[in-house]
């Protein structure tokens, strides 16, 4: 399977190592405005190849996407310290509105992973400007929340983060909801597991864990201008669903009618992914604050999205 990978930036750069060193695509196409740092990014990439499973990786053009099976956006402004996500809207949608119509002409039957942020307003952009099936267009969404949030939840408790079933759900941003009411770990949930680790989830920490996850973000680019790797490993982890027809649970971002009380928005819930995209989507049972939260922050991205729309 080929792979499109549109901006040659930090995290475009990350997602095309990360898919070379797992083989997750038999071809990784890199395109970006700067041509010259896309072809260097693939060149420095390709001389990994050796100790990987032999991927081909080059930079190119849109025309080059013709046979990709899908394409990562990752291109957009950059996210500067003190700045929120939605802050970016406006600068990205311009870029979107540049981007997405060369993809269409290319490569209209491919699926696309949006990693832009606001990453679940700039998926919405996408669906619009392409008109393609709500299943088609992926925002990469809380999938790295939810790896932060069971990595978190893996040291303090002594097991493995791949061990831990804790999802986030919502926004990929401020108003993101960790549930906690129905996170679980071999089959014990979390305060039943901490109890007998002698690992208490005291308040204290909890909303320790919840501030380290939320502002997580915030922290990286404060202290190294930008963050990589982390959403290179989840760009990685959908792909790889994809490629593998897994039919795994991810969340990830994508279009609803209807999440608790808010219509036609797009959040993160848990979602099963395989090669036609999105096959299925879960409404998880939360208790009465999660619900609350949840629909606070659709609320709050619908809204984004509703100056999305004066924009396009």
């Amino acid at each position: 399977m080929q792979i499109g990978i549109i901006g040659a930036g930090s995290v475009g750069a990350a997602t095309a190592f990360a898919l070379m060193m797992k083989g997750i695509a038999r071809k990784i196409t890199l395109v970006d405005v700067n041509e010259k740092k896309a072809v260097a990014e693939a060149t420095d990439i390709a001389h990994a190849a050796p100790f990987a499973d032999g991927n081909k990786i080059k930079a190119g053009s849109y025309s080059d996407l013709k046979d990709c099976s899908i394409i990562v956006i990752t291109a957009g402004a950059n996210q500067k310290a003190g700045e929120t996500r939605t802050d970016l809207l406006e600068r990205n949608v311009k870029i979107y509105a540049d981007i997405i119509p060369q993809i269409s002409r290319y490569a209209a039957e491919a699926l696309l992973i949006v990693a832009t942020n606001p990453v679940d307003v700039m998926t919405y952009v996408t669906l619009k400007l392409t008109g393609l099936p709500a299943s088609h267009v992926i925002g990469s969404g809380t999938v790295l929340d939810t790896a932060r949030f069971r990595t978190d939840l893996g040291y303090h408790l002594g097991v493995s983060p791949k061990s831990i079933h804790a999802n986030v759900l919502g926004e990929h941003g401020d108003s993101e909801v960790l549930c906690w009411s129905n996170a679980d770990a071999g089959t014990l949930p979390l305060a039943a597991l901490a109890a007998d680790s002698d690992c208490p989830l005291t308040d204290e920490i909890k909303n320790k864990i919840d501030d380290d996850v939320r502002n997580a973000a915030y922290r990286i680019i404060e202290g190294k201008g930008a963050t990589c790797y982390g959403i290179a490993g989840a760009i990685t982890r959908i792909c790889q669903a994809i490629t593998s027809n897994e039919y795994a649970i991810l969340t990830v971002s994508s279009f609803h009618q209807q999440v608790a009380g808010i219509n036609d928005v797009c959040l993160s819930l848990p979602s099963v992914v395989g090669k036609r995209g999105i096959h299925h989507v879960f409404m998880p049972q939360l208790n009465a604050e999660e619900q609350n939260l949840l629909s606070a922050s659709a609320h709050k991205i619908k809204e984004l999205m509703c100056q999305a729309d004066k924009m396009l």
